[in-house]
């Protein structure tokens, strides 16, 4: 079995302590190890680190390197520009090809926060079982406990089996991000899950469903794959990506193929999609506020906000629900239930050629 951990990013979401080359899974911003070492270190009772492929970008290659130095460099697998999932698995699959052709692969964001994690690890060989029995492409599903729109949903559908005490279902659709409205309707019909974004299936499987429902991406694998282990590969790779659609995985091919299956994943699971999100899944006082060093934070009937000052003393006084980020060189202060905008801020930071602060 073979780990791919997509590890791409703009930088935006926990802006302005992430960065373009210092994106969330190179933060330290959940434990004392950053995020993709803890990515790292979740799966590694479970596959080797021989079989562990990380997918990244240009901008943050390198540090993402000195963070994971006992990861082969040739693991390292480096997109030219970022081209959303469905490029980013295709070219991993590839690379598992060469060296184990029809095994298993599963694939996992570099950024999501788990709880349990050996739960999670028991699940996650349930799933890759399930991949490996046949021509299946297998998902984790987290119940809903909310009327997120900013997550894809799978509707449930038949129990299909049981793997290592499991259930595994098949699916009866993949819903993109949902309005609001939808969200609530899928609430309250049930036997819908959130789509986390994590798959377990054999390179086969995957490879002829590019094939099949993105003949546009397989056309592009098939030059990459004719150049690998060659002087011309890199420049393949860099030309071929400029023609690549930018397309999900979850639009391109969980919605259109049939033959997906569900497993759920109960294990406290998070994407740490915002600082909203840190918030919610930080210990917090007994005023509900989350400080990451509480010995530089003095709340007087202050609550319910997250603060994160590692070097400077914060003080809040009589408010609540606030976000308040400083760094270096810049300081962020948002409304809590808003940090979602933050990216509304680097567009504008961009568009002022603000280049020094993303």
């Amino acid at each position: 079995m073979y780990a791919v951990i997509m590890a791409g990013g703009k930088g935006t979401r926990f802006w302005p302590k992430s960065r373009e080359r210092m994106p969330k899974h190179l933060l330290d911003i959940v434990s004392p190890r950053t995020i993709i070492q803890e990515t790292i270190e979740r799966i590694a009772p479970l596959i080797p680190e021989e079989n562990i492929l990380i997918v990244t970008g240009e901008s943050h290659a390198d540090e993402l390197m000195k963070q994971v130095p006992h990861i082969p460099k040739e693991n390292i697998i480096i997109e030219p520009l970022g081209r959303n999932t469905a490029p980013c698995i295709g070219l991993a699959a590839l690379h598992i090809r060469r060296k184990s052709p029809h095994d298993v692969m599963v694939v996992l964001p570099a950024d999501h926060l788990i709880h349990d994690a050996p739960r999670f690890r028991h699940l996650l060989s349930a799933a890759a079982d399930m991949a490996g029995r046949g021509d299946f492409l297998v998902t984790i599903g987290i119940r809903p406990t909310s009327p997120e729109t900013g997550y894809g949903y799978i509707e449930k559908g038949d129990l299909k089996t049981a793997v290592n005490g499991e259930n595994i279902y098949t699916v009866k659709s993949i819903r993109e991000k949902p309005p609001l409205k939808q969200a609530k309707a899928f609430l309250k019909k049930g036997g819908f899950y959130w789509n986390s974004g994590m798959f377990a299936w054999n390179i086969d499987a995957i490879l002829d469903a590019v094939e099949k429902w993105l003949p546009k991406v397989q056309a592009g694998l098939e030059q990459i794959a004719g150049t690998m282990g060659t002087a011309g590969e890199k420049e393949t790779v860099r030309r071929v990506y400029n023609e690549f659609p930018s397309i999900s995985i979850d639009y391109g091919v969980m919605e259109k193929a049939d033959n997906i299956l569900l497993i759920e994943g109960d294990f406290g699971w998070s994407d740490m999609g915002s600082w909203d999100a840190l918030w919610e899944a930080s210990g917090k006082d007994e005023n509900g506020n989350a400080a990451n060093c509480r010995d530089l934070f003095v709340g007087v009937d202050a609550r319910n906000s997250l603060i994160h000052s590692p070097r400077k003393l914060v003080t809040l006084l009589g408010v609540e629900d606030l976000i308040v980020v400083d760094t270096e060189d810049a300081l962020l202060i948002c409304k809590r239930g808003s940090s979602q905008d933050v990216k509304k801020v680097v567009e504008i930071l961009e568009a002022k050629k603000k280049k020094e602060y993303l």
